[in-house]
């Protein structure tokens, strides 16, 4: 590691973090109390737990923000190649924890984690990596592209074995923001394009209930109680909040109406509590951080800490995208949790991670 002298770390990327944070905790506490007395006899066991990752994990962003970051891009291959077996071991039976048809979770007694989430950090050091050191043969398709290809595709396969498609999805996309920041050829941006469409639907015709998320997506009214029921009922839910809210704790959703309120159905939650104009505050504040993290990628001192920079920045827009637009009924349900604001100690540690690997880049920024 290299002896630098750091500067102090990006202000606005910090408190950003913080209040997003803070707010995710706020709606965790409200969405929460229902699930948490039916299953534990305690309104805020939820909320504790998430209060413990998210207090770890910024523990952890600031730990990370202190150690050099270019450590990321000497070990990525390690990083990867851990991240695959990781993925590969929770497919066995043995190993792996499954819930309903699912099995992405390894199962710790104190608590779950999900591989998938750290995968997302190996394949951005990985792709980072490999596009700071081929930066002359990106002209090139098979000794610029080929190889992050094949090992986007590899972590790909693996998640959707989960299944994972959501997960998947993220991948592939936050894959792509580092093939275009890397300097891919459009020609071979658009052949990728064109691929990764039809391996998705293969993937969506592989599996029913994907199919019908799509049907439902075009024709949300024909199943209100089954394939259409979720979004219907988020739907409700937003509706329900108008302009200002029902008031803080007075979701009705959240009494078992609405599928997964604590995951990826929360931004319903805290559409009806809050109302529209509260919640647009809070995507201004996404709106904000994701600014400053490409904000942050132009002044990298390298392009390896950009291209970082650009990814874990991409996460954080895909994710909240998918999600939000997938509530509102603009996307198709993927099941993705909304960065900060829903339940998962997996991917507040994850998300942290790489929010401390940004805030060191911000430290040597030029």
């Amino acid at each position: 590691m290299r002896n630098l002298r750091f500067k102090p770390i990006d202000k606005k990327i910090f408190w950003l973090t913080a209040a997003l944070s803070v707010i995710g905790l706020v709606v965790i506490s409200s969405a929460s109390v229902v699930l948490s007395f039916q299953r534990f006899g305690n309104n805020n066991y939820y909320f504790f737990r998430q209060a413990f990752f998210v207090g770890v994990g910024f523990i952890l962003m600031l730990i990370l923000s202190r150690v050099d970051y270019h450590i990321f891009k000497r070990y990525s291959r390690i990083i990867l190649m851990i991240a695959v077996v990781m993925l590969v071991a929770v497919l066995v039976p043995q190993i792996g924890f499954k819930v309903g048809n699912a099995r992405r979770w390894f199962n710790f007694g104190f608590s779950l984690f999900q591989p998938s989430e750290f995968a997302k950090l190996a394949l951005i050091f990985y792709l980072a990596a490999w596009f700071e050191t081929r930066e002359f043969y990106l002209g090139s398709f098979y000794y610029g592209l080929l190889t992050p290809l094949l090992a986007t595709g590899l972590i790909g396969g693996l998640v959707i074995l989960q299944p994972d498609f959501g997960s998947m999805t993220a991948l592939f996309l936050i894959a792509f923001a580092l093939f275009f920041a890397g300097g891919a050829r459009l020609s071979h941006l658009l052949g990728i394009s064109a691929a990764a469409l039809g391996l998705f639907w293969m993937a969506i015709q592989a599996a029913p209930y994907r199919l019908e998320r799509i049907i439902t997506f075009f024709n949300p009214s024909e199943d209100r109680l089954g394939a259409a029921y979720q979004i219907n009922q988020a739907l409700l839910g937003i509706g329900s909040g108008g302009m200002w809210g029902l008031g803080f704790g007075n979701s009705r959703q959240k009494f078992n109406f609405l599928p997964e309120p604590l995951g990826d159905s929360i931004f319903a939650i805290m559409s009806e509590e809050l109302g529209f104009a509260r919640v647009a505050v809070i995507i201004v504040l996404f709106l904000a951080l994701i600014l400053s993290g490409y904000k942050l990628a132009r002044s990298a001192p390298d392009r390896f800490g950009s291209l970082v920079a650009v990814g874990v920045t991409s996460w954080i827009l895909i994710q909240a995208g998918l999600n939000i637009g997938a509530i509102v009924g603009l996307l198709p349900l993927t099941g993705l949790p909304l960065p900060f604001i829903s339940f998962g100690g997996s991917s507040v540690l994850a998300l942290f991670f790489g929010l401390g690997v940004l805030l060191n880049i911000s430290r040597q920024t030029r």
